[in-house]
């Protein structure tokens, strides 16, 4: 097997909600691949410190930050890769908004409007952005971070598994509609993997998933950002509407 396979020299790679703990790792499989990754993100706060985790690689990360629910943060990610004399030709969406876990008698509709804010208006926004280029030049991925909850069908998160399933039949839907061109759409569906965001939980909450993990480990950001360069690689060009969930085991099928 060539010891090439799976690089993206010479590519650019856009990660949407890129300074999150997900969004980092899947930053840093791009550009441990040799793609240039333009982060985009609402909170500048976190920039620091991934500069700080990247060292050396970071001439290959660029970050803008925008609210990636508005036309207008795409028209920065374009503005900024035409002056550099490039294009996007692989979009991850990674952005999450606030979860809760109640009963449905406590989530108002409001909170159901936020998830598809998030999982269906931003991979909209960004497709819709970024599709003329793809088409132009016959080649795109677009992969969305979607969660096992979909195939688990998790009790009390029942608003986030909505969004998660819209998001699900959209990229469905679009991989159908965009194969003739030479783009490809797929989902990581990650498992339940611990970041910064997830510290305040109690510690019978790690405990209890763990124990229903065969793998017998949590996944890391790096598992998710392996999955992504996976789907975006000339090697997976055949491939697309496909789920590939990342959980060590646990999904039912």
């Amino acid at each position: 097997m060539s010891m090439e396979m799976f690089q993206a020299h010479g590519r650019t790679v856009l990660v949407i909600g890129g300074l999150g703990g997900l969004g980092r790792g899947i930053c840093t499989g791009f550009i441990s691949a040799g793609a240039d990754v333009i982060a985009l993100d609402t909170d500048s706060e976190k920039e620091t410190l991934y500069r700080v985790e990247l060292d050396a690689m970071e001439s290959q990360l660029s970050v803008i930050c925008a609210d990636a629910t508005t036309p207008e943060a795409y028209e920065l990610c374009l503005e900024h890769v035409a002056s550099r004399g490039s294009w996007i030709d692989t979009v991850v969406v990674c952005a999450t908004p606030p979860q809760f876990t109640k009963a449905i008698e406590d989530y108002d509709w409001d909170y159901h409007q936020q998830m598809t804010e998030v999982f269906l208006k931003i991979p909209y926004l960004a497709t819709r952005a970024l599709l003329p280029a793809m088409k132009e030049h016959s080649f795109g991925r677009i992969i969305n971070i979607t969660s096992e909850v979909f195939e688990m069908s998790e009790p009390h998160s029942s608003a986030y598994v909505a969004g998660k399933g819209a998001q699900i039949g959209w990229t469905r839907s679009m991989a159908k509609e965009l194969a003739p061109f030479g783009i490809t759409v797929n989902h990581v569906a990650p498992g339940f993997i611990p970041v910064e965001r997830h510290q305040d939980l109690p510690q019978e909450v790690f405990d209890d998933y763990l124990a229903t993990v065969p793998a017998n480990r949590f996944g890391t950001p790096a598992d998710i950002g392996s999955a992504c360069v996976y789907f975006a690689s000339a090697e997976a060009g055949f491939v697309t509407g496909q789920t590939l969930i990342v959980n060590g085991g646990r999904s039912p099928h």
